[in-house]
């Protein structure tokens, strides 16, 4: 199945590395122009200097403020990828406010915000949009020492059954991918004890973690209209884990 985002402009959030760095890599080739955000800067000079393309802008998406400023001029959007994500881990009891503030800002509050700004201008085009969040098998199940990472995927998942219902109209789908552990530099930190990995893989059928191109390929199906009639869908990517 092939798949062509040629004449269409994406944006793409937490391009800096990681999954969302393979998904920017990946529209490009696809023919997408492509809009990558990053709080980085560093991080965007190397993809830049890769992919030449594509238009970097750099800012905190936890600071709703300066958000909408750095967007404010971004001109027609068709896609979006909502990718952006931090994760803490911390036991029930050892718990920071701190970390409470940080999670949800980047994983849920940037998130409306984000989509908001875009929604908006897609809604002005009046050609319709398709947005995918990136949220995790950690708003389907509980996962140790996850707790607020956890909430904020349950979260997200509700928002986007929410975005879908209000964004129909407009023929704007909103649909969410779940991965698994995915091996990027920050599931590497989070899953560094050989024990707690071992636990995990062992409650999935399929045995074995996600790389970031197990992602891409979901997320690029759903933006393209060959998922013309999917929207509020949670697209489990867990090697079975949720199913079992």
């Amino acid at each position: 199945m092939e798949i062509s985002f040629l004449g269409k402009k994406a944006l793409v959030t937490g391009a800096g590395q990681g999954i969302g760095r393979a998904i920017t890599q990946k529209l490009v080739e696809c023919q997408a122009e492509v809009i990558a955000v990053s709080k980085t800067k560093a991080h965007l000079e190397v993809l830049k200097s890769e992919v030449p393309s594509i238009q970097t802008i750099c800012v905190d998406l936890s600071n709703w403020e300066a958000t909408e400023e750095a967007l404010k001029n971004i001109g027609p959007v068709d896609l979006l990828v909502n990718n952006a994500g931090v994760s803490k881990c911390q036991s029930l009891g050892d718990i920071t406010a701190d970390a409470v503030d940080m999670t949800f800002s980047v994983n849920v509050r940037a998130v409306i915000n984000v989509t908001q700004i875009v929604s908006g201008i897609m809604k002005k085009q009046g050609r319709g949009g398709a947005i995918v969040n990136i949220s995790s098998q950690a708003g389907m199940v509980a996962l140790l020492d996850h707790c607020v990472y956890c909430a904020t995927k349950g979260a997200l998942d509700q928002l986007t059954r929410c975005m879908a219902l209000e964004l129909g109209p407009y023929q704007i789908r909103v649909n969410s991918v779940s991965p698994t552990v995915v091996m990027t530099e920050m599931a590497k930190v989070a899953w560094s004890d050989p024990v707690k990995v071992a636990e995990m893989k062992a409650k999935m059928p399929l045995g074995r973690f996600c790389e970031p191109k197990d992602v891409v390929y979901p997320v690029l199906y759903l933006l393209s209209d060959k998922a013309d009639m999917i929207t509020g869908a949670i697209l489990p990517v867990d090697g079975g884990y949720t199913a079992c």
